[in-house]
């Protein structure tokens, strides 16, 4: 019985940030993120799987912070797409958390949710 009586052990690990190589987490990243986050902002990050509303989803984002020097990711492998936990595409993910899933956002909605 002495199975039961164990306590399964918590991890406690986070993601990389993209623009960090993995040297830091994403939590580590909120103010700095090795020098290059703008505004807050370390990496924006346009989950889908291919299609024409992921497609717009990231074209909308390309526009939305066109001139603020920040870089748009546009992944598609479903692993990857897991690791967030994003249930519908298309997801956007601002700083490795999703802020929208299954919409495609117009520039002027982005640009709400980052918070410009």
């Amino acid at each position: 019985m002495a199975l039961f009586s164990k306590k399964k052990e918590e991890k406690n690990e986070e993601t990389p940030c993209c623009c960090c190589g993995g040297e830091q987490t994403a939590s580590e990243t909120a103010s700095t993120c090795c020098g290059e986050s703008v505004d807050g902002i370390c990496c924006i990050k346009v989950l889908g799987s291919g299609c024409k509303a992921c497609h717009q989803l990231y074209d909308n984002t390309v526009k939305a912070v066109e001139g603020m020097g920040i870089e748009v990711e546009y992944v598609t492998d479903l692993q990857k797409i897991m690791e967030y936990g994003a249930m519908s595409m298309p997801a956007l993910v601002v700083n490795e958390k999703i802020v929208s899933a299954g919409k495609t956002l117009k520039p002027a909605e982005i640009l709400k949710l980052i918070g410009k």
